[in-house]
This record gives structure tokens, C-alpha cells and sequence, in this order.
């Protein structure tokens, strides 16, 4: 019977909430590191943007703190390329994911950004009965461990090696400096193979190969803040389900504790869930006191 209700889901048209919020942020990030990685360029011909940054990509990934971590701990510098902006950044976006969960992957990252921009794409293509489920779901589960693979690969690399053998299949790297010489062509290989298959798959690199996204991801079992749902007021529709870009099966539980969980907030009443605070994001003390983030829209169902 709920497979039922799910399946004609697929089909309804439903009121929605826009969280308008969110794109914004997405946009201004996307479009600030687009235009200092522009400026890091220009800078390099003495033609630089004055009241814009043109610090290095490195310079400006939190991710590059991790990559370092091993180093300055045992050496007390950083490992070659890596600032200390990149340090400062790691702890800011891990402490912002000990209070709302993976809230980088989800509204900042500019490489997710894209990952949904070409979801919008496959979902035209598809229809959202097919889009983000041509994988089985038994294989799927186990896909998604690969990218703590990925984050040990990395990590042991980088500390026996002392160089950042990431930023040779580094599609962020890639996404902003596929102009130039410093790209390797593995970085291009990866962000082509990632731009495709984001056309099927909901942010593909995210679910099953981001380093970054792994360790923000662990943040998700003792977060404060976190997705909820309220078992008697919930229509058991599937609409939150459908919705999570990480096919996170949300109707299922009270909390989500996922790893895989991004913050985005879909999933919620202030989004999709056509029941009012029946899924919110909240603490455990003030359950139903949702962070409210919605712009009311109303918009054409799919068929």
C-alpha cells in the first residue's frame, strides 16, 4: 500500500517550498571562488582584479587542512602548496558540521553546486521516477563506503610522499582552472567523468568518492542539529524519500544519523513534506522547533 502512495507520488503535482536560501548561498560561492581562481590567473600576467583575492585554489580548500594534517602534527608545517587559510577553514566547516551536520557539502561547495545544476538536467531527461535510481540499491549501499577508500588513499599518500597527489584527480581543482597549465589532465578524466554522471545520478561525486565529504559525513552521528521526524503526524507518502538527493530513506526514521546526509533540507516541511512540522531540523531538546529557511512556491509536478 506505501509503495502504492509512493509510486503515484512520482506522478502528483504538490505544493513546494522553495528553500531560496540555499541557492543563494550556492551561488555567491560558486561565483566567489569562480572569480578569484579568474583573479589568481590574471594575477600571473600583472592584470589582477585590486579589491579581489587572487589567492591559489589550495589557499581556499578546506579539505587541504586535512590533506596536512599529518605533517603539522608531526613536523609542525604544511605539507607543499597547502596555507594556512586551509587549515582554518577545515576547523571552521568541521565545527559548523558539529552543530548542523555537513552544511559545506550542501550549501557551500561549488563542485556540488554543479553536481546539481546537471541533476536539474537528468531530471528533465529522466523524470524523477528514474533519475538518481538507475542504481540497485543492494550495490548502491556498499558504493557508498568507497569514498573512505578514497579518504585513506589520500591521506597515506599524502603523509609518505609529503606532496598532494589528490590535486592530480582533484575535480574541484579541475572545475576552476580547466584553463589552465596547473590542471592535470586525471583532474579533467575525473570532472568529465563526474559532469556525465551526475546526468543519472544526484551528486555522484559526493555519495561515492569525496574525501571531504567522508570525514564531514562521520560528523553526522553526533551533530546537534539534525533532520527529525515526527511519527504521528507523518503520512508515510514517501515525499521526503523521493526528494533526498542522497536517497536517504528519511521515512523511516526519527533522526537521521545517516553518513551520508548533506544538510540540504529537502527532505523537510519547510521543502517538500506536505505535512507541516512533521520534518524539521532541530534539536533534540526543542523537537518541532525547526530553523525555518522556505520561500512558498508553487510549482509544476512532473509526470
Amino acid at each position: 500500500m506505501q509503495a502504492k502512495v509512493k509510486t503515484s507520488l512520482f506522478n502528483k503535482r504538490f505544493f513546494r517550498k522553495n528553500i531560496w536560501i540555499r541557492r543563494v548561498v550556492q551561488f555567491f560561492f560558486f561565483a566567489l571562488i569562480a572569480l578569484i581562481a579568474v583573479n589568481h590567473t590574471l594575477a600571473e600576467t600583472g592584470q589582477s582584479i585590486p579589491f579581489l583575492s587572487s589567492a591559489s585554489l589550495h589557499a581556499l580548500c578546506p579539505f587541504g587542512g586535512v590533506e596536512t594534517l599529518y605533517a603539522y602534527l608531526t613536523t609542525g608545517s604544511f605539507v607543499q602548496k597547502i596555507h594556512e587559510s586551509s587549515f582554518i577553514l577545515m576547523i571552521i566547516s568541521l565545527l559548523t558540521a558539529l552543530l548542523f551536520g555537513p552544511v559545506f557539502c550542501g550549501w557551500v561547495c561549488p563542485l556540488g553546486t554543479v553536481q546539481e545544476w546537471f541533476a536539474s538536467i537528468g531530471r528533465k531527461l529522466f523524470k524523477r521516477r528514474r533519475y538518481n535510481h538507475f542504481i540497485p540499491a543492494k550495490i548502491d549501499r556498499w558504493l557508498r563506503f568507497l569514498r573512505y577508500g578514497v579518504l585513506i588513499w589520500v591521506l597515506y599518500m599524502t603523509a609518505t610522499t609529503g606532496k598532494l597527489i589528490f590535486a592530480d584527480v582533484d575535480p574541484y581543482f579541475a572545475l576552476f582552472n580547466f584553463w589552465s597549465s596547473e590542471v592535470a589532465v586525471g583532474g579533467l578524466i575525473v570532472l568529465g567523468a563526474i559532469l556525465l554522471a551526475s546526468l543519472f545520478v544526484e551528486r555522484p561525486w559526493c555519495k561515492y568518492a569525496c574525501p571531504y565529504g567522508a570525514v564531514l559525513g562521520l560528523t553526522n552521528l553526533v551533530r546537534i542539529f539534525s533532520i527529525r521526524r515526527t511519527a504521528s503526524t507523518c503520512r508515510m507518502d514517501g515525499a521526503c524519500d523521493i526528494t533526498c538527493p542522497m536517497n536517504i530513506n528519511v521515512s523511516a526514521k526519527s533522526v537521521v544519523r545517516d553518513h551520508q546526509c548533506i544538510s540540504c533540507l529537502e527532505c523537510t516541511s519547510e521543502a517538500h513534506c506536505p505535512v507541516a512540522g512533521t520534518v524539521t531540523f532541530s534539536t533534540a531538546r526543542i523537537p518541532g522547533k525547526s530553523i525555518s529557511f522556505a520561500k512558498p512556491q508553487i510549482i509544476a509536478g512532473e509526470k
